[in-house]
């Protein structure tokens, strides 16, 4: 899994590097968020609105 782990990190860094974005403010980035919004340390991560139904369309209108 380690080795997955650098890949996933490879291309983030990639990704970041074609669009100009040095590693320091990557991080400072993501540093930021984290203190506004939390971070996934504790591994909860949000996967939708459970009242919601994906089947029904809505309109729009959530």
């Amino acid at each position: 899994m380690p080795e997955e782990l650098a890949d996933v990190l490879e291309v983030v860094r990639a990704l970041a590097s074609d669009l100009g974005l040095p590693p320091e403010r990557l991080e400072a980035i993501r540093a930021q968020k984290a203190a506004e919004r939390g971070g996934f340390g504790g591994r909860i991560v949000w996967t939708g609105n459970a009242n919601q139904q994906m089947d029904a369309p809505t309109g729009g209108v959530p």
